[in-house]
């Protein structure tokens, strides 16, 4: 769910690492991944999509983003229409279009478990401040800041927008988003963890000290294994591709993976194989060897 800029500007050639199982599906992140800096699919990648598609692999968005911000890659969703959302929190089938997604899966942060996280945090870093994304509305505190071009539904502190007869309370909570004005990013999700323990799970996306907060188990890796799981997919048999801490889970758990070249150290570390950045297709240069392997 990144907001701005790249978090290095390092260009390398890719690095492929050798697997003898034929990929069925490919995992993708978005922002920083399969989007270039201006939000763009560019026309390479567009067609490496399609490609894989029509040679029968799947091809799954997997995005901290939520389903509203997903109007971008709609057009390409292809035969099944469906994305992971949230890190791992929603799947979404968006075949109905911007407004009408779908919700196939919630896999929920308790209300309980966010009521904790926030005071926990709280009291680890002083200062932090709340927004909640849940399947239907976006709450914030009144001091969060306006990161994105995003009108909250209402803007209340954080434990009266998580009561249990809070407005819009009968909607699951897919995720709380802590942001802090001063400290590190790193620093703060180490922090975070260390506070918050098996209560909740938590990851960034960001270039800014902002932690995307889920329910405990709830990441990028453990929905696309459920999905993968239904399809009868085996790990060995996916590809992943990311660039921030939220992907680490899924570049360790897929067979094959690839950080993009201008990935964050973890998801560097973390990734089977290294491709070139998001501004330079990397994903695409990626998938078009896969399909040429094929031949």
């Amino acid at each position: 769910m990144r907001q701005n800029g790249p978090v290095t500007s390092a260009t390398r050639e890719p690095e492929t690492p050798t697997s003898t199982v034929a990929p069925r599906l490919i995992a993708t992140d978005l922002d920083g991944t399969l989007l270039r800096d201006d939000k763009s699919v560019s026309a390479r990648t567009v067609a490496a999509l399609a490609a894989a598609e029509e040679a029968g692999i799947e091809v799954f968005f997997v995005t901290g983003r939520p389903a509203r911000w997903m109007e971008i890659v709609s057009d390409h969703v292809h035969g099944h229409g469906l994305a992971i959302c949230g890190n791992g929190a929603a799947v979404v089938d968006l075949h109905g279009g911007p407004g009408a997604h779908r919700f196939v899966k919630v896999r929920e942060l308790a209300r309980e478990n966010a009521l904790d996280t926030v005071g926990l945090l709280r009291d680890a870093a002083p200062g932090t401040t709340y927004a909640v994304e849940q399947t239907y509305g976006f709450y914030q505190e009144p001091a969060y800041p306006k990161l994105l071009m995003e009108t909250p539904d209402l803007r209340a502190p954080a434990e009266e927008l998580l009561a249990g007869d809070a407005p819009g309370a009968h909607h699951p909570v897919l995720k709380i988003l802590a942001y802090h004005p001063e400290l590190d990013p790193d620093a703060f999700l180490t922090l975070a963890r260390l506070a918050v323990g098996d209560r909740a799970s938590i990851t960034r996306s960001s270039p800014s000290a902002l932690l995307e907060i889920s329910g405990p188990g709830v990441s990028k890796a453990s929905t696309l294994a459920l999905c993968c799981a239904e399809r009868g997919i085996s790990q060995e048999e996916v590809v992943a591709f990311g660039d921030m801490p939220n992907d680490v889970e899924m570049l360790t758990w897929a067979g094959r993976s690839y950080a993009m070249g201008n990935a964050h150290p973890d998801a560097l570390a973390a990734a089977s194989g290294r491709t070139v950045a998001n501004n330079d297709d990397g994903v695409a240069v990626v998938i078009e060897r896969i399909l040429a392997e094929r031949l």
